[in-house]
């Protein structure tokens, strides 16, 4: 008789229905690139299905396409740079911050090896043919913060839309730049391969201040603020997801961390990609708040060369939000 009840009872809960998962599309401005990693490797450990959400990541060639495609609602969130919130806000496009993954910009300006000396100084810039991944990327906005800081203008030196990875790697080596910012795994490619070298670090608070004058938080989910209010019970399950990848992060060895990514991010050499990691480890955030003094020094560091902040004022209280996040590390 107990035996025909648990039959009966297996059955039953067979014939239910699975419980159905929320559907979420977010964009990623690199999906390979360690600075978005927390996205992929959130997917990985299975934290969002934990939540209840059926999340599917897409890759674009930059932050710029990434946000496009966020206003056009293609995409319910985007993993890029705070710095959109800001550059959006001038536009009249309102996208907010709703967890942070990265306490710093993670990026590194690269020289070609035979000018390192001369090209490390962005005050040596000019003229020059300068790389980054898209016109009106987090490494354009970067690149002209670091020449403006340096007293150039933006007429005195030329961006060059060069990708990341292989396409970045081919432009240094064919001299199509003589400089350019990227990130993780490309830097260390370009360091085994000795055609560059680092001039300007920005994977750390305290270099990027050194650097830039002040913090740059760097890396998040931002979603369109309309979106985010009429659904906050989704965003609320992301972000737990993203909150609980972060801290799961810090508990682990770099060697963990790429142990868990697809084997086709290392490019075929894993022991690059555990590097990448280790030097820039100290770049993500622990708990995904936004560090205190941040949206501020963005957006100075933003109005000092950007035409579209000029005359503009910036109402960061919507550039980004700590709602869920708080909520998110109550939680954990």
């Amino acid at each position: 008789m107990r035996r025909l009840l648990a039959a009966t009872f297996l059955a039953l809960l067979s014939a239910l229905p699975a419980t159905a998962q929320t559907p979420l599309k977010i964009m990623v401005g690199g999906i390979d690139k360690q600075i978005y990693l927390p996205a992929r490797l959130a997917a990985q450990l299975g934290f969002f299905k934990e939540e209840g959400l059926d999340v599917e990541l897409f890759n674009s060639t930059s932050g710029s396409q990434a946000a496009t495609a966020l206003l056009a609602r293609e995409v319910q969130g985007v993993v890029g740079f705070y710095d959109h919130t800001i550059d959006l806000q001038s536009k009249g496009k309102f996208i907010t911050d709703v967890v942070q993954f990265a306490v710093a910009p993670g990026e590194v300006v690269l020289v070609k090896a035979a000018d390192a000396d001369k090209l490390k100084d962005p005050a040596n810039w000019k003229g020059q043919a300068l790389g980054v991944t898209g016109l009106g990327s987090a490494t354009d906005f970067l690149t002209r913060a670091l020449a403006a800081k340096a007293g150039l203008k933006n007429q005195d030196y030329t961006l060059v839309p060069v990708g990341a990875g292989d396409t970045f790697l081919a432009a240094m080596q064919q001299g199509k730049i003589a400089s350019g910012m990227t990130t993780e795994p490309t830097v260390q490619r370009a360091l085994k391969s000795g055609s560059a070298k680092v001039a300007i670090d920005l994977r750390s608070p305290d270099e990027t201040r050194k650097a830039l004058g002040g913090d740059y938080p760097a890396a998040c989910l931002y979603m369109d603020r309309g979106w985010m209010e009429a659904n906050k019970p989704t965003v609320q399950k992301v972000v737990n997801a993203m909150v609980k990848t972060l801290k799961w992060m810090a508990a682990h060895s770099a060697e963990e961390i790429a142990d868990k990514m697809p084997k086709d991010y290392y490019a075929g050499e894993r022991e690059l990609y555990v590097q990448g990691l280790k030097d820039g480890k100290v770049q993500y955030s622990v708990d995904g708040l936004m560090p205190e003094g941040g949206p501020e020094s963005v957006n100075k560091i933003l109005a000092s060369f950007s035409p579209n902040l000029q005359g503009k004022t910036i109402d960061l209280s919507k550039t980004y939000t700590t709602e869920f996040v708080v909520k998110a590390n109550a939680g954990q």
